[in-house]
Order: structure tokens, then C-alpha cells, then sequence
């Protein structure tokens, strides 16, 4: 169950996070990914808490979050989609869908024409849109932001849950956390951690993530130290806190500007940084780094053969 609070970032870090999860069917048999899902009435409880009641597995889908559209197609249930949003980029077949969302903006009208089975939604805190659609007579499952794996591993159950893929939402959290724990134990052997600053938005608003999100955790899990961990969540930092925590490495998921690792190091006083005059500032996939999806294993394997390659020879 999810238990974490919602941040609000700006329009640049939602596009990069650009996301109560249990396994909460009410079904007092679960059947899995059977048939018998097909014809048999059961109830998921969304992040609102409200039950969700479906007669039959979802036959089509809106999924108005990339990272749930990428479990979606993790679950096998790609080709249900019918309308996804700008971002839907990964698994590629997702830029074949409709679009029907900026990610913070619906297109309500046009949902509501593809009637839809079930609408995935993501609040964001403006729930006028899910409203719109639910008076509309539309099935709507809304999925907050996750800000941990746990988190991560809830909203997989859930869609499990919803389309009918319960053993295989299972088989996909379990083969993460593996993968997460292989490289654990590769990074275990490093006896001092190296000090990483994550960058997810650029000058002039520059923000990072701390504590408290999934993004906190994929770094710890590679075995580095967040410089902002003794922060909560995702927030805006001021310049002369990143050149006195004074990093080893910088990483940044900034992908819309230009060059976005030039422009880190062309900033004033970022000279002095041990990052800097090392040559250590990288520019790693957003898609897979900023998406609280079945990707998360790959975000960790991605930051520690960055600062460790020596590990993964």
C-alpha cells in the first residue's frame, strides 16, 4: 500500500516523473491470469480508495502515465491500449498509440469518444479531469506518483490485478528485485561510497531528488550517496548548496535543452566542483531514471556501471 505523500515539482520534473497500491482485489478467489477473470465480477481498490468494479477484464485501455502504460506492456497488455499520452515512448510499439494527454493536460472530449473499458488515470492534484471523465459514465483507476519501490511493486500489482495478469504482476516484481539485488551485492565491495548530485530539472530552476522518492532509491541501491539525501523528496536547490556538498559525480536525466551536461559545466563557480575538474558529469536515459516503472532495475544497473565500471568489466 502505497503510503507516500504527492510533491508538487515543476511543469520540466513532472515531465521526467513523467508518475494505497496492494494487491487489494476483492475477489475471494484470485485467479490469476485464467479465463475465469473474463467472466467473473471482481473489485480493485485504486489510490483514492474507492473500490473499482469490473465485470470482465479490461478489453481497452486509456493510460494517461507513461510509466503505467510501460507496465501495462510489461504485463502484456500493450496492444489494449488505445490512448496513451505525448510521452508514451517506451516500448516502442507506444508511439503507435492515440494520443489523447500532454501528461498534465486530457483530452477529455476525445477519451470519452474512444469509450474506453477502463481509464488509467494519475492525479497530480487538479482531480477536476478525473471527474470530468467519471460523469461521463467512464470506468476510471487512478495510480498516484510513486516515491518508492514498494510503491513501485504496488502499482504493478494493481494493474496486475485490474487486467487480469496477477502471477505474471508477480513474476515482474520478483525479477526486479533480483536484478536489484545482483548488482548489491557487486556494488557491496565498495568500501566508501562515491557522492552523486542527480539533476532532473536545469538552470535556471534547478531541482534534484532527495529522500523519500524512488529516485533516492535507485541511487542507493546502485551503492553511491545522494548529496541531497538529508532532503525530502523532490525540490528546488540553490546553486552554492551543490558547490559546498561538492560531488564526486553529477548525473543528470535533463534531456529537452541542448547540451545539457555543457551547460553544467559552463556554470559560474561550478569549477570548484570535484565533479567538474574531473571530467565526471553524465547524462543518463530520463525515460529510464525518472519513470516509476518495470525499469527500475535498469536505473540501478544504469547509475552503478556508471560510477563503478570497474564492477561490471
Amino acid at each position: 500500500m502505497k503510503f507516500n505523500m504527492k510533491y508538487t515539482v515543476p511543469l520540466a520534473a513532472m515531465l521526467l516523473l513523467a508518475a494505497c497500491n496492494s494487491d487489494q482485489a476483492t475477489d475471494e478467489k484470485k485467479t490469476g491470469d485464467t479465463a475465469e477473470k473474463e467472466t467473473t465480477t471482481y473489485t480493485v481498490v485504486d489510490d483514492r480508495g474507492k473500490e473499482i468494479t469490473f465485470d470482465k477484464t479490461p478489453e481497452t485501455i486509456v493510460s494517461l502515465q507513461p510509466s503505467n502504460t510501460e507496465i501495462l506492456f510489461s504485463l502484456g497488455v500493450g496492444d489494449k491500449i488505445i490512448g496513451a499520452t505525448d510521452y508514451d515512448t517506451y516500448p516502442e510499439a507506444a508511439n503507435d498509440i492515440e494520443r489523447v494527454s500532454t501528461s498534465t493536460v486530457i483530452n477529455a472530449e476525445r477519451i470519452v469518444e474512444l469509450n474506453p473499458d477502463v481509464v488509467i488515470a494519475y492525479t497530480s492534484g487538479d482531480e477536476s479531469q478525473v471527474a470530468q471523465l467519471e460523469d461521463a459514465g467512464l470506468q476510471v483507476f487512478v495510480i498516484k506518483s510513486a516515491a518508492t519501490f514498494e510503491d513501485v511493486y504496488g502499482d504493478i500489482e494493481q494493474l496486475g490485478d485490474v487486467v487480469g495478469k496477477t502471477e505474471k504482476a508477480d513474476d515482474i516484481i520478483e525479477e526486479i528485485q533480483t536484478q536489484i539485488k545482483d548488482i548489491e551485492e557487486k556494488t557491496a565491495a565498495v568500501e566508501t561510497k562515491k557522492k552523486v548530485y542527480l539533476e532532473i530539472s536545469p538552470a535556471p530552476e534547478i531541482w534534484t531528488s532527495a529522500s523519500e522518492t524512488f529516485q533516492n532509491e535507485i541511487l542507493e541501491a546502485a551503492g553511491v550517496e545522494n548529496i541531497f539525501a538529508d532532503q525530502a523528496g523532490w525540490f528546488s536547490v540553490a546553486e552554492e548548496d551543490v558547490i559546498t556538498k561538492n560531488p564526486e559525480l553529477i548525473i543528470t536525466t535533463v534531456n529537452y535543452t541542448e547540451d545539457p551536461i555543457g551547460e553544467i559545466k559552463s556554470r559560474a563557480s561550478w569549477n570548484t566542483i570535484q565533479a567538474i575538474k574531473n571530467g565526471e558529469v553524465y547524462q543518463l536515459d530520463s525515460n529510464i531514471l525518472s519513470r516509476p516503472a518495470t525499469r527500475i532495475g535498469d536505473a540501478v544497473k544504469l547509475v552503478a556501471e556508471t560510477v563503478y565500471p570497474e564492477l561490471f568489466k
